[in-house]
């Protein structure tokens, strides 16, 4: 038995970040919603520890998220995060007020001795952002560190393993923050790290397989790094009852679709279909210019092409889809907020026929590729720069035409074409062009020219959830320039976009 961190979300956007630290130090963790039935966790013998996520709420406010208070009496220790610091406090007879002095940003801590701060120093650099705080201890916790203006920033009932913290220890600035998630999990969890890809891996063949059993499946093959390793790991569970559909929407990369196609017919044993639907969904897509519409009719169509090809195979019941973890919690949970639809996730229609089968939902970005590794795949495959579903779709702002792809596949090529030149390829996260829609003035040939504008995004990440504009250097940046005004007609003027993520999102749309 695979043992197991439970992170409650209270709706902050990152609390999908617990999870991945939980998971960095070899123990499996999910994120689930306040409302899960609390005989489901009393019942599951995996669960040896709660973490309660923060959150944007006050827990004094009406209709804020809650969680069954039955939860403090299953004899799991459980550790609350900024809000869920606060909510176990006020659940427990403590008080939290708006606090006079709000703390957001790098603060130093000072910590007393208990099992949660074991073998940390007293004065701790931590990462604050709250607003209210703990103003008065519930009955039998004690305090176990403070800063300057939050008096209560640890607090712990040692007796039934409940600990609250206000910082938040799953962010790279709070410098200690890892350490005291291992304190809890192994000093106070006492669970023993035992979870890895290839222990996921055989558990997931198992379920797959029972799933499944004799039913026949269709996976959504994209070319992409997901899909991919989708196709890989459902192979290895049902052999040839797999068919890979690829579906060439028009918004791929120049020359995508040709190397999707040598690709899969060079490494899959499996059977392997295109359909060209370009025509479709530039008609679906005429005229349409809000992104979230365009990403539920892209996921829409989708699904049609699937089902319509499904229907001629006899037993054919499911659909394979690589959605990852990100796609899930982007698209909005119960108590956070839709950052983006993402067309397989939010863009999916209700009366779908096929069942869906998603192995890789519980995983982030670079554990997928990871689990690639070790099914086998080529390093062309996994260690590919993510690209959406959606692909250029989402990279041309406003409507859509063919002129347009042809701009952004012809910039993107510069851009791609300099950046493995410079040898930047490898530290790089995701590199592309967008076009907004903007017409400039400029000069050529000594002449007036009013052309459209071309902006090139490039991050650094690690798991795609949070991400830092690449310092790609001046020189590169002026023969991407250079090349792209010169070389694709229509073009005048090039942008580099430097925001991070948050509060950017690394796509534009």
């Amino acid at each position: 038995m695979v043992n197991k961190i439970l992170v409650i979300d209270f709706g902050s956007q990152y609390s999908q970040l617990i999870v991945r630290r939980i998971r960095e130090i070899g123990v499996y963790s999910e994120l689930v919603s306040p409302d899960i039935d609390i005989n489901q966790i009393r019942n599951d013998k995996s669960i040896k520890g709660i973490i309660f996520s923060g959150g944007p709420n006050s827990v004094y406010e009406r209709n804020a998220p809650t969680i069954d208070k039955q939860i403090y009496k299953l004899d799991i220790p459980i550790l609350g995060v900024c809000y869920g610091m606060q909510l176990m406090a006020y659940q427990n007879g403590g008080k939290v007020l708006s606090a006079k002095h709000k703390e957001y940003g790098s603060t130093n801590l000072y910590v007393k001795k208990s099992r949660l701060t074991d073998k940390l120093s007293s004065k701790q650099l931590v990462w604050m952002s709250h607003g209210d705080q703990v103003n008065i201890l519930p009955k039998n916790f004690k305090n176990f560190g403070f800063s300057q203006t939050c008096t209560n920033a640890i607090m712990g009932d040692e007796e039934n393993k409940l600990y609250g913290i206000q910082f938040h220890p799953e962010v790279r600035h709070s410098i200690n923050g890892l350490k005291f998630l291992r304190n809890f999990i192994f000093n106070i969890c006492k669970i023993e790290p035992n979870w890895t890809i290839k222990v996921f891996i055989d558990n997931q063949i198992k379920e797959i397989k029972n799933i499944v059993g004799n039913d026949k499946v269709l996976c959504a093959l994209s070319g992409g790094v997901d899909s991919s390793v989708t196709a890989a790991i459902i192979a290895k569970a049902v052999g040839k009852n797999l068919t890979c559909l690829f579906v060439d929407h028009g918004f791929l990369r120049k020359g995508e679709s040709d190397n999707v196609i040598k690709t899969f017919k060079n490494h899959f044993d499996v059977n392997f279909v295109k359909v060209n639907a370009t025509d479709l969904f530039l008609t679906k897509l005429k005229n349409i210019t809000n992104p979230e519409h365009k990403r539920k009719i892209i996921g829409k169509e989708f699904i049609a092409i699937f089902e319509k090809y499904a229907s001629r195979i006899q037993n054919l019941k499911w659909l394979a889809q690589g959605t990852l973890y990100t796609d899930v919690i982007e698209s909005g949970t119960k108590t956070a907020q839709t950052i983006k639809s993402h067309h397989n996730v939010g863009g999916l229609p209700k009366n779908m026929r096929l069942k869906l089968i998603e192995p890789l939902n519980k995983l982030f970005k670079d554990e997928v590729r990871e689990l690639g590794r070790q099914l086998g795949l080529p390093e062309t495959i996994v260690a590919r720069q993510p690209f959406p579903g959606p692909g250029l779709a989402i990279r041309i702002i406003g409507s859509i035409t063919k002129e347009k792809i042809k701009l952004v596949q012809k910039t993107d090529v510069v851009l791609h074409e300099e950046i493995m030149r410079a040898k930047l390829d490898k530290n790089i996260w995701q590199y592309f062009t967008v076009l907004p829609g903007v017409k400039t003035v400029g000069v050529k040939g000594d002449q007036r020219s009013y052309e459209d504008v071309i902006i090139v995004r490039a991050v650094t990440s690690q798991d795609g959830m949070t991400a830092d504009y690449a310092r790609i250097p001046y020189e590169v940046l002026n023969k991407i320039s250079n090349r792209i005004v010169n070389e694709v007609k229509g073009i005048n003027r090039v942008v580099y976009d430097i925001t991070s993520k948050p509060p950017g999102t690394i796509e534009w749309e």
